[in-house]
């Protein structure tokens, strides 16, 4: 059974950065594209970025746009999100997604099939 696995998360303050990584564990898939997804304590989870696989398009949430990258790396099989400039209103469980069924659109949660288990980011004042 293929899983993703996100790792990169942690403590950062207001202002920071971090890198957030993710890679299929137990096999490989044949991603479409990769997204990222993150969801706050009380809140829904909401869509972040996400890039197509073979094309490299990305695609941004209108909250992290020009602080968020994400890029893949073909030879790792391996999806990061840059983040900078980093807010308290980024603290959240970000998830990764990967969506190897053809459906329109990337920023919906039902575009996507596999699923990791989340990685923690918390921001301090």
């Amino acid at each position: 059974q293929v899983q993703l696995v996100e790792s990169g998360g942690g403590l950062v303050q207001a202002g920071g950065s971090l890198r957030l990584s993710c890679a299929p564990s137990g096999g490989i898939l044949d991603s479409i594209a990769m997204g990222w997804f993150r969801q706050a304590p009380g809140k829904e989870r909401e869509f972040v970025a996400a890039i197509t696989w073979h094309g490299g398009s990305t695609t941004y949430a209108d909250s992290v746009k020009g602080r968020f990258t994400i890029s893949r790396e073909f030879a790792k099989s391996t999806v990061y999100l840059e983040m900078s400039r980093l807010d308290p209103e980024d603290t959240a469980t970000y998830y990764c997604a990967a969506k190897t069924e053809l459906r329109v659109g990337l920023t919906g949660e039902d575009k996507y099939d596999y699923w990791g288990q989340g990685t923690q980011v918390t921001v301090s004042s």
